[in-house]
């Protein structure tokens, strides 16, 4: 149970509650909703509770979930949401609610229709609707123009939907607008009517006030009732901010709302998506801010927001300068949940920063780049508990995020920890890709740095272990976290390319003409193309895949588009390199594309090629003999963060985690870092 320490609480605007009507909020820090991945059938069965019962233990105020939970059959589940529009959900609201109120935290859901940004052959293939009969850009739908009866149908689910979450003892619900079927309403781009629910601002907000009068009439003022609503759509929409004052202003006017969850942008397209609504690394901190001061200041309700406050010193920004009642730092709780607990007990160096590397807004959601526990509270501790045998001899060789992450849990269960990076600084694979907008990367290996400190571990650089080496230390347990190296894989030529790494480390200098090749659909291999520009140099790329950085979220993806359109990089897709050979002092590439099956050739000064990496493997194949384990992972065990099986024969057991074992990313290495160390 969260309880704060109150010297501490009386200094800190975080701290403080916040009233509204009935309802007392033990602190302004929220997280907003967002569809978590976690729901079994559109329900929120344990595995989605205990994801945000762990904020409510770490002392979170408010958890407000749902994103974009369906109120009607139309409105179908396409990026994993909840479903209102069904009684059956109501069992799982009052478990829920009872498991949140438990530790003190308040529960709402955010309930909505998609209107045209649903999809017509999803679940039911019902056509999409909307109040016009216009493309939505990012989800593609063409919606039909809603009718008279459309319109008394959907207010009739808001409000019956919104009566469910009260009988499932939730604290409030708040309606999205935005991009959804309300916003749409609102808004003269998307709304084209001429009959009483378009034209004028007043006509245009006849919807939602339909909505929420009948939410308000089925589910009493004892029950707090919100909106999440744009503030201003940006430069290039129609809805600006006095048109959204005012629009609250008539909702207020109403009785219809007892606060507001302030957002900027539109969710139009992608782009807009990732630069105004869900901004995420290299972007600034908390960037609406100011605009959503303003807006308090006139609409006279409690406002909630969220956007980048990643950090507590913006938020206590926000909160104390009175730009907002309520600080949402959603991604921040996916980073770390008990950031509250650790602020209110003094402990504030040892809360895990977001880094807004956006991994949490992958096709793998909620899961954190920075925490691999985040959505696997069913199997895994955010509080490592202590080992019931602690004094263990663990040795972790290898200092990337792996490697850091095994020697931390490892401390945290009791055990005696050293850990040997080669490199004269912790960080592998991390400090390779931590330049231009990625450089908050840095954050993942500081944060781990301090944890091994405070935790006693015993820390080496410029350390390269070799069997003999760590055989001498008497291990019980040794993690090898050696990563790998470049992977060329060019069938002929491979000695004439360059890859990617040695381009970001400044290793290699680049001018002429550089062919850049991109055979993951990473980060590395824009990142080069990028500092190959910087260099001077004139870049083409080539990518194996059928868009740049395809393994990247939308939001990564959006602004490596947006910086090669800016340094006039055009790159050629579903190409593969087949060979280089010199020709005269220049390089000729022979080129093949997947597409026309057409061989082609292109005449440059460099090539840099990104294909993955392959594992260091000597030390450990060399170990594997002299081990208990023979080096041997059970993946039945790992998959379920159950202790490694006791071997037979005497001796260390011997495990390698990440990119020692095959080329992935930095939360699959801390994954198999955390579900090996946290049962030794």
């Amino acid at each position: 149970m969260y309880i704060p320490d109150p010297a501490i609480v009386a200094k800190d605007p975080l701290l403080q509650p916040l009233k509204i009507k009935h309802l007392t909020i033990r602190n302004r820090i929220m997280s907003t909703s967002h569809a978590c991945g976690l729901e079994e059938g559109g329900m929120p069965g344990d595995a989605y509770q205990s994801y945000h019962e762990e904020k409510a233990k770490g002392g979170i105020g408010l958890s407000m979930f749902g994103g974009s939970s369906n109120v009607d059959i139309d409105s179908p589940n396409i990026f994993r949401q909840l479903n209102v529009g069904t009684d059956e959900i109501i069992p799982y609201l009052q478990r829920f609610s009872d498991r949140m109120h438990a530790q003190g935290a308040a529960l709402m859901c955010q309930i909505s229709h998609l209107g045209r940004r649903g999809d017509p052959y999803a679940a039911d293939r019902l056509p999409t609707i909307g109040p016009s009969v216009i493309r939505e850009t990012a989800h593609r739908s063409i919606p039909k123009e809603m009718d008279e009866h459309d319109i008394a149908r959907v207010v009739k689910a808001f409000a019956a939907a919104a009566l469910r979450c009260k009988e499932g003892g939730l604290d409030g619900i708040e309606t999205h607008a935005g991009g959804h079927l309300i916003g749409q309403f609102l808004s003269p781009d998307m709304n084209r009517r001429t009959d009483r629910f378009g034209g004028s601002l007043e006509n245009r907000c006849r919807f939602v006030l339909m909505v929420h009068e009948a939410i308000r009439k089925a589910v009493g003022d004892d029950f707090l009732v919100g909106i999440r609503l744009t503030v201003d759509e940006g430069p290039h929409n129609s809805l600006h901010l006095e048109d959204c004052i005012r629009i609250c202003q008539i909702l207020k006017e109403a009785g219809a709302v007892d606060f507001f969850n302030a957002i900027y942008g539109s969710m139009e397209s992608v782009p807009a998506l990732a630069k105004y609504n869900m901004p995420g690394m290299g972007t600034p901190l908390a960037p609406w801010v100011e605009p959503v001061g303003v807006f308090r200041s006139e609409v006279g309700l409690p406002v909630f927001h969220a956007a980048r406050i990643a950090d507590l010193a913006s938020a206590r920004y926000a909160v104390r300068e009175g730009k907002v009642d309520m600080a949402g730092m959603t991604r921040a709780q996916i980073a770390d949940p008990h950031i509250v607990v650790k602020m209110a007990s003094g402990r504030e160096e040892e809360i895990r920063p977001c880094v807004g590397a956006t991994h949490c807004q992958s096709q793998h959601r909620p899961s954190c780049l920075h925490n691999p526990v985040t959505g696997r509270e069913l199997t895994l501790k955010h509080v490592i508990p202590k080992s019931d045998k602690p004094g263990r001899r663990v040795v972790v060789v290898g200092g990337g995020p792996g490697g850091l992450e095994a020697a931390r849990v490892s401390a945290a269960r009791g055990h005696d920890v050293s850990i040997y990076e080669a490199a004269a600084e912790f960080g592998g694979q991390i400090l390779v890709g931590a330049h231009s907008w990625r450089r908050d990367l840095k954050g993942i290996v500081e944060w781990r740095v301090a944890e091994l400190r405070r935790l006693g571990v015993n820390m080496h650089t410029n350390a390269y272990m070799n069997e003999n080496d760590i055989a001498a230390l008497s291990p019980d347990v040794v993690i090898m976290a050696t990563g790998g190296l470049p992977m060329i894989d060019v069938r002929e030529g491979e000695a004439l390319c360059t890859n990617t790494w040695d381009v970001l480390t400044g290793q290699v200098s680049l001018s002429g003409d550089v062919l850049v090749v991109d055979g993951t659909g990473r980060h590395p291999a824009p990142l080069a193309a990028e500092r190959a520009i910087e260099m001077g140099a004139r870049v083409s790329y080539i990518s194996v895949d059928a868009v740049i950085a395809e393994e990247l979220t939308y939001s990564e993806r959006t602004r490596w588009k947006q910086l090669f359109l800016k340094y006039g990089i055009q790159p050629v897709t579903e190409t593969r390199l087949i060979s280089v050979a010199r020709q005269d002092n220049r390089l000729l590439c022979k080129l093949f594309c997947d597409l026309s099956q057409d061989v082609s050739t292109r005449l440059v000064d460099h090539v840099v090629v990104e294909h993955g990496s392959v594992p260091m493997s000597e030390v450990y194949d060399a170990l594997r003999g002299h081990s208990a384990n023979d080096g041997v992972t059970d993946l039945e065990a790992l998959a379920m963060a159950a202790p490694q099986p006791v071997p037979p024969a005497p001796g260390f057991t011997l495990h390698r985690i990440g990119d020692a074992v095959a080329s992935r990313n930095i939360h699959s290495a801390m994954l198999e870092a955390l579900r090996i160390c946290s049962t030794l």
